[in-house]
């Protein structure tokens, strides 16, 4: 029924505006028309991420976001330092950590907050 048809990250913000330029010029995804003011679609790729206000805005302590950006994932993490983005680090069991990326066999992670505490991440080999 629904494997056919996109699925759409969503994520709840408190500031629409604040999130606008963090998801803009920080992460560099392109915003999309929308007809409601307090919600704004960002093209990503093929697909699309949806930030919208909401009081329940950085309540989730997983994952909310994930960009496979393959064998760039090094020089994303530069980039997105270098635009003032701070990491997190987490002991997770098998994984190891150089720096800001985690390392779990060919996979490589790296996870980051936007303003409201949603939890993005990038991965790569």
């Amino acid at each position: 029924m629904l494997n056919a048809k996109e699925a759409v990250a969503t994520i709840a913000v408190k500031d629409i505006e604040v999130a606008r330029k963090f998801y803009q010029d920080v992460v560099g995804l392109t915003p999309l028309p929308s007809t409601e003011p307090d919600a704004v679609p960002f093209k990503s790729g093929n697909s699309s991420l949806l930030v919208y206000e909401s009081q329940f805005a950085g309540t989730n302590q997983a994952t909310a976001a994930t960009w496979d950006v393959a064998d760039e994932l090094d020089s994303v993490v530069r980039t997105l330092k270098s635009k003032g983005v701070s990491f997190e680090h987490y002991d997770l069991p098998g994984v190891t950590r150089q720096g800001d990326v985690h390392g779990n066999g060919n996979t490589r992670a790296a996870w980051f907050k936007d303003p409201d505490g949603n939890i993005l991440a990038v991965v790569g080999r």
